[in-house]
């Protein structure tokens, strides 16, 4: 069962169900220009369409918020789940965009990872347009794995990390 990764003193990993932030989450995900980051089409998500995410995730990984404290007080900023086969990371909030949070936050996944026993992690696309996000996995060691309709699939060898 995942505990809460604190990764400095400002960034921690909260596992899905030690909260619900689901509230603040449905806000990131009405940005249009955010989901086609994530999905690669703008339209915002009901709430029915987040909670069936997050139950996806969920079953098919571990599901975390991602909290930034700011004064003092622990703030859900982003989602992230760790799979084999995935390795979505969402900063929702604006604020913390474009700041280096997603690099350590996939840093201390990676981390986790490991300590599981884990050979690979796979992404299984990241759009042509997502730059920033590829250019975030490869400072990491991820490489280019295929090619997929709208993007490519990313891999990391973790016995050779």
């Amino acid at each position: 069962m995942p505990k809460i990764i604190q990764i400095d003193d400002s960034l921690r990993l909260v596992p899905y169900f030690l909260a619900d932030h689901r509230d603040v989450a449905l806000n990131w995900y009405q940005d249009v220009d955010l989901v086609e980051l994530v999905d690669g089409v703008r339209s915002s998500y009901s709430v029915k369409k987040l909670n069936a995410m997050y139950s996806y995730l969920e079953s098919h990984g571990d599901l975390f918020w991602i909290e930034f404290r700011e004064k003092g007080e622990w703030l859900p900023i982003g989602d992230v789940a760790l799979s084999q086969e995935n390795l979505p990371i969402v900063i929702g909030n604006p604020a913390y965009q474009h700041q280096g949070i997603g690099r350590k936050v996939l840093r201390a996944l990676i981390d986790l990872a490991q300590q599981k026993g884990w050979k690979q992690l796979k992404v299984q696309e990241i759009y042509t347009f997502n730059r920033i996000s590829r250019r975030c996995f490869e400072s990491l060691g991820f490489v280019e794995s295929g090619s997929t309709e709208k993007g490519t699939s990313l891999l990391l060898k973790l016995d050779s990390y």
